[in-house]
């Protein structure tokens, strides 16, 4: 295991020794991280954690208890993991071949969830692989994600659907007209394209017209 002595690591959890766990990062109790799985830097895996092998999680992100983040998941930094979410790795789970024999890593394909930067998967939400969950999306607590998530949507029921944006701050955003959306806490403004949002650039020089 691969630490730095700012890491921090509850007694109780178990780290692989060829997992690797960024410096500033906080493990909690009965949290596990299997081998070859990477932790960024100032992380928090909250207590009953799971963290399958090769998995790998950026930086400043959130794991909370009881998350189950199955390989080969891939976390980008700023990510927020919610208590008891579950990111799936088996298109078509079962514990026996047809033959009836117990199957063996070998008798199956893991696929995996993608998260990306910034984005937060809500408590008890279900990401069932493969699926990517674009950049500052919100995937609403109890949600069963199965399709793609665009960046900065906000994703609700079973299955998931899209019923806002969001901005960066994670509130939803106000439509601003014009296929702009203003965000209330930061007022960053976004602008909508083809089922897409992107954040606006605004030149300086222009910024008092807004």
């Amino acid at each position: 295991m691969t630490t730095s002595p700012v890491t921090r690591v509850q007694d109780t959890a178990d780290i692989d020794p060829d997992a690797t766990i960024g410096a500033g990062t906080i493990v909690w109790h009965l949290a596990q991280v299997r081998e070859h799985a990477t932790v960024g830097r100032d992380c928090i895996v909250g207590r009953g954690a799971y963290i399958g092998p090769g998995v790998v999680i950026g930086d400043r992100c959130k794991i909370q208890n009881h998350a189950l983040v199955y390989e080969p998941a891939f976390v980008e930094s700023g990510a927020f993991i919610g208590p008891a979410a579950v990111l799936t790795n088996d298109s078509f789970p079962r514990a026996v071949t047809p033959e009836g024999v117990l199957k063996t890593a070998a008798d199956w394909q893991p696929v995996g969830v993608h998260v990306g930067a910034g984005a937060s998967i809500g408590a008890g939400a279900i990401c069932v692989a493969p699926v990517s969950i674009g950049r500052w999306a919100m995937v609403a607590a109890g949600a069963v994600v199965t399709n793609d998530v665009p960046d900065f949507a906000l994703v609700v029921g079973v299955p998931a659907r899209r019923i806002r944006w969001v901005g960066h701050a994670g509130v939803p955003l106000e439509n601003v007209g014009r296929n702009t959306y203003c965000c209330p806490v930061t007022q960053r403004r976004y602008v909508e394209w083809r089922g897409r949002l992107e954040e606006q650039v605004i030149d300086e020089s222009h910024r008092a017209e807004y």
